[in-house]
């Protein structure tokens, strides 16, 4: 057996148990190493999951609390819901076959007025109802439900949104080869299997039964919510960095509020000498308007008076302290920590255009707009409206709403085809963006058909209402300018004798 002196050991080791383990150094990095100012940072290592799970439901209901009682709060997720979705992010059919083309654009807007199984809204109403509810809690879910014939929908399918509380993600178990976590049955390979759900909402007193727990075949629920960390099968509430921040600034300005109605509650205060017991009442016997709760005299001023004052008697008026000079450079600077945690500029969550010209504010909106574009095609373009297209052009072949060949059972691309396009921004300088445009088609840097589509838009359907503007106008005798790609009504000839 070796002696110590002949193992040798690693510069830098030691020998635990026999076995050579390195010797930790001190880290170069200081935010890996235990100094002042990092003393008492503690950064457990787990799992997206438990993190996340351990504390879910508290920071689901702090969220929809802020939502529901701050300003700042709903203000982000109305900012983030109405420009994510908008008036909806709409398909356009990518089928080979232009007939096909309108024949499905025309079924698919008459079936999303059916399309919520509440009748309250229609598609594009859900969109945002799902999109905010991701938002305020972190995910949401949605049923697609089959229907009978029976129920004259135009397309027998129907959505329903459903809350994330009604999937407990507290319920974990095991179902033969598959592993039940968070709700979510998985199988072996870690595919999504089926989700359970409560009969009824938490919260429902009177209905609400905990051990009556549905599973639901994933093959008709959609999970929408935003994965942060690869493996994180549940959703965080987008306002979750900002919730501490939010929940100080609210009382900060409650704060502020209540010190300027304390300071302004007494315009002055009448003095007599201290040997004076008398119940006269002050300012030479005039009348008081009101009482104290102890009795004494309460005493309005008003504007233009001149008061003779008794013997002795003298007023003391009230100095209330100034608003504090720093107040709006330092809530300025924690709604610029909001807006930064929420992914929302300053200047677009508050309203403030104070410190921006026409080129700065360009740029902050385009950062803005790529942030929303990138939540737009990756999670709901891509989780919400992709499932939801494929189930319903499924019903549609099933049930011969529109003349789709037996083809498509085995490859459904040439009809499935789609393109789902937001609604277009705004423009910002209306003249110059539409001259730019012009200037990119001419210079064949884009196409018509893009700049279109990059509006909401479909080409085809405007070049067909351009035809038709055009074909009615010259039945009528009218005359227009009309744009690119359009046949031009003949002007009028000048009148006699011009």
């Amino acid at each position: 057996m070796a002696t110590a002196a002949q193992l040798r050991l690693p510069l830098g080791s030691q020998r635990i148990s026999g076995v050579s383990v390195p010797r930790v150094r001190a880290s170069i990095y200081e935010a890996g190493a235990q100094t002042r100012r990092t003393l008492g940072w503690r950064a457990p290592t787990t799992s997206p999951n438990r993190e996340l799970l351990s504390t879910l439901t508290t920071i689901r209901d702090r969220s929809r609390q802020s939502v529901r009682t701050g300003g700042w709060a709903k203000g982000i997720v109305d900012k983030l819901v109405f420009n994510m979705v908008g008036t909806g992010v709409v398909p356009l059919s990518k089928a080979t076959d232009p007939q096909f083309r309108r024949d499905i654009q025309a079924l698919w807007l008459q079936w999303t007025d059916e399309s919520a199984t509440s009748g309250q809204q229609e598609f594009y109403g859900q969109q945002s109802q799902a999109v905010r509810c991701w938002l305020e809690a972190g995910e949401v879910f949605i049923r697609l439900r089959k229907r009978l014939d029976s129920d004259g929908l135009t397309v027998p399918l129907q959505l329903e949104v459903i809350e994330p509380e009604m999937c407990p993600h507290t319920f974990d178990s095991q179902r033969d080869s598959n592993r039940i976590r968070a709700g979510i049955e998985f199988s072996p390979i870690g595919k999504r299997v089926a989700y359970y759900f409560y009969a009824s909402r938490p919260g429902d007193i009177q209905d609400f039964d905990p051990s009556d727990i549905r599973r639901v075949d994933a093959s008709t629920v959609i999970h929408l919510y935003e994965e942060l960390r690869p493996g994180q099968i549940r959703g965080v509430p987008h306002l979750t960095p900002a919730l501490i921040i939010l929940r100080e600034l609210d009382k900060f300005l409650d704060a502020t509020l209540l010190r300027s109605q304390i300071a302004n509650l007494f315009a002055g205060f009448v003095s007599r000498p201290s040997t004076d017991t008398g119940d006269a009442n002050v300012l030479s016997g005039l009348a008081a308007d009101a009482t104290s709760a102890e009795g004494r005299p309460i005493v309005s001023l008003e504007p233009g008076i001149m008061q003779e004052l008794g013997p002795g008697e003298k007023i003391e008026f009230n100095d209330p302290p100034s608003a504090d000079p720093f107040g709006p450079a330092f809530m300025s600077t924690l709604l610029r920590n909001v807006a930064s945690a929420v992914s929302v500029p300053y200047e677009v969550l508050t309203g403030d255009m104070s410190g921006l010209n026409d080129r700065s504010m360009r740029v902050v909106l385009q950062e803005f707009r790529r942030g929303i574009q990138a939540r737009q095609y990756q999670i709901v373009a891509h989780l919400l409206c992709r499932a939801v297209w494929k189930a319903w052009i499924d019903q549609v072949f099933m049930n011969s709403l529109l003349p789709i060949p037996a083809a498509y059972a085995s490859d459904p691309r040439p009809w499935a085809a789609v393109e789902w396009r937001p609604q277009g921004w705004a423009y910002t300088h209306p003249v110059q963006d539409v001259k730019a445009t012009q200037d990119a088609i001419k210079a064949g840097l884009t196409t018509r058909s893009a700049a279109v589509s990059d509006q909401g838009y479909d080409a085809e359907a405007i070049d067909a209402e351009q035809a038709d503007d055009n074909r009615r106008a010259e039945g009528l005798g009218l005359h227009y300018e009309s744009g690119t790609g359009a046949t031009a009504a003949a002007p009028a000839p000048p009148p006699a004798g011009a």
